[in-house]
């Protein structure tokens, strides 16, 4: 049961970031060099294959157990180990790239306001907005000065009064949040399968001793 409820909620972890405003408002914007968008598809695809792949194991330990059958055991042990190995590269990557989703986020918004900020009209204005309006922030400190126009134009109504609070910072601060989370998830995941390699592998071999107890006991009696 824990399991199920594991895999649906990765599941609806990456649907809500694949999905989310704050994080399709910088996926979809057009930049040559948007290397966000990549891992923005990357992690919901992972994390889609992993819910599943946990629900799966689940669903075949469950049956294994009533049914009592090794083959349904091993592919039970199967799925789970399949997302122990998916599961621990993406830990490592999560810790040794730390930084790496933060900063191409906010590669995303610099671009975005430095475009705006030398052209007013550009169409970028209207997507810089939007990413106003989405992190309730207003601008940023820019070593280029010359901002408080831009940000009067694209900053939202009730933020002006704020105009120079720094929006790096909002997203940095949103996407803490947001990582800290996933990294509890998971380890939560790394223990259950890790729980559910070894349950699955003690249920095979009481199985098979089983099996085996059950032959031994038997006997044919013939006529003479």
């Amino acid at each position: 049961m824990e399991v199920h409820l594991l895999g649906l909620s990765i599941a609806t972890l990456s649907t809500v970031t694949h999905y989310g405003l704050h994080f399709t408002l910088l996926s979809n914007i057009s930049l040559e060099s948007n290397s966000y968008r990549v891992i923005h598809h990357a992690a919901f695809y992972f994390g889609i294959c992993l819910s599943m792949t946990l629900i799966l194991a689940a669903l075949l330990s469950s049956a294994a157990t009533v049914r009592e059958s090794q083959l349904l055991t091993a592919m039970g042990f199967f799925c789970f180990a399949l997302a122990f190995c998916g599961l621990i590269p993406a830990a490592c990557w999560r810790y040794t790239h730390s930084t790496e989703v933060e900063d191409s986020m906010m590669d995303v918004y610099d671009l975005v306001y430095e475009e705006v900020r030398r052209n007013a009209s550009s169409f970028r204005r209207h997507e810089l907005t939007a990413i106003h309006e989405a992190f309730l922030c207003c601008g940023k400190h820019s070593p280029f000065g010359d901002t408080a126009n831009v940000e009067t134009k694209t900053c939202p109504s009730s933020q002006v009064r704020d105009v120079g609070q720094d929006c790096l910072q909002e997203i940095r601060d949103f996407l803490k949040k947001h990582m800290d989370f996933v990294s509890t998830l998971l380890g939560i995941a790394i223990v259950f399968t890790v729980y559910g390699m070894i349950l699955t592998s003690f249920l095979w071999f009481s199985i098979h001793f089983s099996s085996n107890l059950d032959r031994k006991g038997k006997y044919i009696l013939r006529k003479r």
